[in-house]
């Protein structure tokens, strides 16, 4: 008897936070919190709100890194709120690196559609887990550990990665040493580069410090 009485809490615990709304289309208006924006008005709702077409071009690649990122957050795709889930485009030129970076609020998923991709991550152990991707290959990226994709060879690749999160957040660790106000001397002090590499890489991405 004990048990099942376990077992009823238990599924009543487990049902009463379940949604009661097909959806939740961000209101943009709105302020954006940990448990997302809040829903647009259902009587505003719209077809197009479930639909996003910001992906279907290629990205300017002229830029340092010879590629570029296009995000299908919910900032751009509002019909996403809620739903813990994302998307964006990757266009690499040939020799394209996307840097070290992480997603602190998501686990990536990354489906190459051109090319081949070098893709890998670093565990929280500093064990390096890499490989060559070609068209129809993925590669799953744990939430949180620093991460990286390089075009192999001299042709473009193209790959989407999906998200576990409506905004998986982004941080990458070249603009958070050098695109930032973080000092030289920390920066030197805690990195154990040359003052001078420091100075130099801060000149190129707009670093001050």
């Amino acid at each position: 008897m004990f048990l099942h009485i376990v077992f009823l809490l238990f599924l009543l615990s487990s049902t009463s936070h379940a949604t009661v709304q097909d959806f939740c289309v961000a209101d943009l208006k709105g302020a954006d919190t940990p448990a997302g924006y809040p829903c647009k008005p259902p009587a505003n709702v719209t077809s197009d709100d479930f639909v996003y077409t910001g992906l279907a071009e290629a990205a300017n690649v002229t830029n340092i890194i010879n590629a570029a990122v296009t995000p299908a957050f919910v900032a751009q795709f509002p019909g996403l709120n809620g739903l813990e889930l994302s998307a964006a485009r990757l266009d690499l030129g040939p020799s394209g690196v996307i840097p070290l970076h992480t997603h602190p609020g998501a686990n990536e998923l990354l489906i190459v559609l051109q090319g081949h991709i070098l893709a890998g991550f670093i565990s929280s152990g500093n064990i390096v887990y890499q490989k060559v991707l070609k068209k129809g290959e993925l590669m799953v990226f744990p939430q949180g550990l620093l991460h990286f994709q390089i075009a192999v060879g001299k042709r473009k690749a193209l790959a989407f990665p999906v998200f576990s999160s409506a905004n998986p957040g982004l941080q990458i660790l070249d603009f958070a040493l050098f695109a930032s106000n973080f000092s030289t001397p920390l920066v030197t002090q805690t990195t154990f580069l040359d003052p001078d590499l420091v100075k130099k890489l801060k000149g190129v991405l707009g670093g001050s410090g």
